[in-house]
């Protein structure tokens, strides 16, 4: 129990010591106008969603959003692959996090039977130049898999079946994924041998003890933006100037919520 409790309290350190250096970060990013993208990819339950939520719950909203695309419609399946992606991009001063990406399409569509063969060697071929053409616009692009077991991922998706605030996130797909490790692993190094490129490399996160994968994640994010800290002006709150002739209308003309706690 005393390790455990040690690990907790060191854990808890940690991330609130990193989560105060992504608020740094983002104070550089926006003062300086930079465009962050940071891709979150990985088999079904291995913990993107837990470390992306770390990461973004103390940043401010209007410069840093989650890109959490949905299955595309039958217009955006007559585009260009990695159209419906691009209107996701950051501007000057925002990082955009991918939960999933571009990268759907060597994974789930490959194994899963909805891409052709044609169209599967046409991403791995073009993954590695789209990419160099969003870091040569400026773009700092950064590529994470989450690498999780068999065994704590089946024993994450039965935690999942009981908690009634997570069981949305088992899809009939994560299920199919149970059945189909081996093949998820042929795609998964496939796609790492076509497209972990020296300009644009993947960095893989042990992620079986879930702590321990954000720790290291975020700790390796702030480690590859070149971010300094940006000086603010001392804020002083004003003396509040009592009031003295207006009359507030009487509580009764309003809609208060009920009280339950």
């Amino acid at each position: 129990m005393g390790d455990k409790n040690d690990f907790k309290k060191k854990y808890n350190k940690m991330i609130e010591e990193l989560q105060v250096e992504l608020v740094y970060m983002q104070d550089w990013v926006i003062e300086n106008g930079k465009k962050i993208v940071i891709v979150f990819e990985g088999r079904d339950a291995a913990g993107k969603g837990g470390t992306i939520k770390r990461i973004t719950e103390n940043l401010n909203p209007r410069s840093c959003r989650v890109a959490a695309l949905a299955k595309p419609s039958d217009r955006e399946k007559t585009q260009w692959y990695f159209q419906r992606y691009i209107s996701h991009l950051p501007s000057a001063g925002e990082i955009v996090l991918f939960d999933r990406s571009w990268y759907n399409r060597a994974g789930v569509e490959r194994v899963m039977g909805f891409c052709s063969d044609k169209e599967y060697i046409e991403f791995l071929q073009t993954a590695p130049e789209f990419e160099r053409m969003l870091i040569r616009s400026g773009i700092i692009l950064l590529k994470y898999w989450f690498s999780v077991s068999a065994g704590e991922q089946i024993k994450r998706f039965q935690g999942r079946i009981t908690d009634p605030t997570k069981v949305w996130k088992l899809s009939p797909m994560d299920v199919e994924s149970i059945n189909r490790w081996e093949d998820y692993s042929e795609a998964k190094d496939n796609m790492m041998e076509h497209t972990d490129t020296d300009i644009c490399p993947w960095y893989i996160v042990e992620s079986d003890v879930k702590k321990k994968a954000r720790v290291n994640c975020i700790s390796h994010i702030l480690s590859k933006i070149p971010y300094t800290d940006i000086d603010h002006p001392v804020v002083k709150l004003p003396e509040r100037t009592p009031e003295e002739e207006y009359e507030r209308p009487d509580r009764s003309n309003y809609n208060y919520v009920p009280e339950k706690l």
